[in-house]
């Protein structure tokens, strides 16, 4: 459940950035099409953050202590890039304009993720 849960957080914050930023487009047709192609994009996001980032977050270790964390920023916008080439390799997905687009959208997704994490009961407390 906490997986499901996860997944549609990132699809509301992977949404909001597509509104929000420009540079940020997910590419559809209509609206039903938009709610799943989002959900394939969190899913793939999800997995991304799961299995990518931990392993960066560890190599770049002396520049997250160096930078006080801030570099976890570059990390995020890395990983929202990472996850633009994957998706749109399979014709549905998500683009990003370039770095800066990327880092805009990272905080973005970052924010909400806190907020909605923040609003939602965990089952652990």
């Amino acid at each position: 459940m906490s997986f499901l849960l996860r997944l549609v957080i990132n699809a509301i914050a992977i949404w909001l950035a597509s509104e929000w930023v420009d540079g940020i487009d997910v590419a559809t047709k209509d609206d039903v099409n938009q709610v799943l192609v989002v959900l394939f994009i969190a899913l793939v996001f999800t997995v991304v953050n799961a299995f990518v980032k931990p392993l960066v977050q560890l190599l770049s270790l002396p520049l997250l202590i160096l930078t006080l964390g801030l570099f976890t920023l570059v990390i995020n916008a890395l990983m929202l890039l990472l996850t633009s080439w994957i998706t749109e390799s399979t014709g549905l997905g998500i683009s990003v304009d370039g770095f800066w687009t990327a880092v805009w959208g990272a905080l973005i997704i970052s924010l909400v993720n806190f907020v909605l994490s923040a609003l939602v009961p965990n089952s652990k407390r």
